[in-house]
């Protein structure tokens, strides 16, 4: 799977879990925040997302302040999923 693929998927995910409807993953930015001034994420839905993504690609997100950077944006999960594990096993 390359990195577009990942990304779309994380954005399919996002969608799905926290019940944007009406968004489709063309609409998400890769690089916009997902929390504040961009998709106005909150800290539940932040617990949320890690678990679906814990869940869907076998990694485990780190706790407290580390995680932060890795939520900033779909492009800095896709990278933390892809540094993690093997883009040919994050499929499912």
């Amino acid at each position: 799977m390359d990195r577009v693929a990942l990304r779309t998927q994380i954005k399919e995910l996002i969608i799905r879990e926290l019940n944007l409807e009406g968004k489709t993953p063309a609409e998400l930015d890769d690089d916009a925040p997902l929390f504040g001034a961009g998709l106005g994420l909150d800290s539940l839905d932040a617990l949320q997302l890690a678990m679906a993504i814990e869940e869907r690609f076998q990694v485990t997100l780190p706790e407290g302040d580390e995680v932060r950077p890795i939520f900033a944006s779909v492009g800095a999960i896709a990278d933390f999923v892809a540094r993690s594990k093997p883009l040919a096993t994050a499929t499912g």
